[in-house]
């Protein structure tokens, strides 16, 4: 990818997932896995068919879509962060993975033959981008005629999340003070609100599943260890090491109040996942 031609803040969003790339989804709390195995469940691939997954980051959509379209089908992921390329590229290598091909490349925009899949995917993406709209009617023309996509986005959670998410707000400059709730305002704020983008982009036959994502701590530490470990590493970021200690402090008596009568600290967050078919 022509770093050039690469807006600063995409610059900025992949710098961050290079620092993430070796810690994300492997600190021992799912989370992007389950996620990204129900939205494949809802699109349904079929064998032989040539899939592409925006975003793809560590795999949570891409090995079980190559699992789904089998050693007939094609999987392309993109991602604009060369290191999670890097680290994903080895474990389809680690895998024997012949049918999968990973590229450094922009959501935004990706620069790919128009009409080459008959599946799109992107998990937990779309709402970080800077035009959604833009974003979906490039995805829509790299589609066949009758090709489908789907995507995962966040629903309501537990106002634990809130109350974690209000300890950083004072820190976190205007760009970022929605950084992790952005799957819950504009159009992403209902299903209707992210069935109605989609169809002002040109999809159509649009519907809406979804799942509830419980996502379980043994203690504060493991969240704290896990929340720097993924997108929310920009929000620790923000924050002077010498007021991270007293951050900390403020989130351990939130998470405590959400730990259950089996000990452990469980934090729900409902996904939903929008699907729609290009149909000419």
């Amino acid at each position: 990818m022509d770093q050039t031609r690469v807006a600063p803040r995409s610059v900025a969003v992949a710098a961050l997932f290079d620092r993430v790339a070796e810690s994300y989804e492997n600190v021992g709390v799912p989370w992007f896995d389950p996620i990204g195995a129900a939205l494949v469940r809802a699109v349904a691939p079929a064998g032989g068919e040539r899939a592409l997954d925006i975003g793809c980051g560590r795999g949570a959509v891409l090995f079980p879509l190559a699992d789904a379209v089998g050693p007939a089908g094609r999987v392309t992921g993109i991602d604009l962060s060369a290191a999670m390329v890097e680290r994903t590229a080895a474990d389809v290598r680690a895998r024997g993975l012949t049918t999968v091909d990973l590229q450094v490349m922009d959501a935004a925009g990706p620069d790919l033959p128009p009409g080459s899949y008959d599946l799109a995917l992107s998990s937990l993406v779309i709402f970080f981008l800077p035009d959604p709209a833009g974003a979906l009617r490039a995805w829509r023309e790299l589609l066949v005629p009758g090709g489908r996509l789907g995507i995962s986005t966040f629903g309501p959670r537990d106002r634990a999340w809130e109350d974690l998410d209000d300890i950083f707000r004072p820190y976190l400059p205007q760009q970022l003070l929605d950084a992790r709730t952005s799957g819950q305002s504009g159009p992403f704020g209902s299903d209707r609100g992210v069935e109605e983008l989609l169809g002002a982009t040109g999809f159509t036959h649009l519907r809406t599943t979804g799942l509830d994502v419980p996502v379980t701590f043994q203690d504060p530490e493991q969240w704290r260890v896990w929340s720097w470990s993924h997108g929310q590493r920009v929000m620790w970021e923000c924050v002077p090491e010498a007021r991270r200690d007293e951050v900390m402090a403020a989130a351990t008596e939130h998470l405590e109040v959400a730990r259950g009568a089996d000990g452990r600290i469980t934090l729900n967050q409902h996904v939903r996942l929008s699907l729609g078919d290009r149909l000419s």
